[in-house]
């Protein structure tokens, strides 16, 4: 079996939107990092992560995350995570795996692109 692991982006209003699918781990957690980077760099500060599509995320996969939120708030952006409301019911990998850490309380969690990008975005706080 083939695991494929994808970051695409694409532009919403004022937002970013990376979209990732597949396994956030060991292996594949720099290229999420080094995508978050780019568009930092880009100059685009409000950022959402569609997390979906990830059916597994180890403790580097939270760390790419933690390290997101603080690359996004020392540059005065915002970071929002996708975790979609039915991941709650099936049992939503990530969502797990940030609560069990006790770190979902750090994100703002949306079910979806369209209300992850309803809104302006506002600066990440402590």
């Amino acid at each position: 079996m083939v695991v494929t692991f994808e970051v695409t982006g694409g532009e919403h209003g004022a937002w970013s939107v990376l979209r990732v699918s597949g396994e956030l781990d060991l292996v594949t957690s720099p290229v999420l990092r080094q995508r978050v980077h780019d568009a930092v760099a880009e100059g685009r500060h409000s950022l959402v992560l569609d997390l979906s599509e990830v059916w597994f995320c180890d403790s580097s996969g939270v760390g790419v995350l933690i390290a997101s939120r603080r690359l996004l708030r020392s540059c005065r952006g915002s970071l929002r995570l996708i975790l979609p409301a039915r991941g709650a019911a099936d049992g939503s990998h990530v969502n797990k795996v940030l609560g069990a850490l006790g770190v979902r309380r750090l994100f703002e969690i949306r079910p979806d692109v369209t209300s992850a990008v309803d809104e302006d975005p506002r600066p990440l706080s402590a």
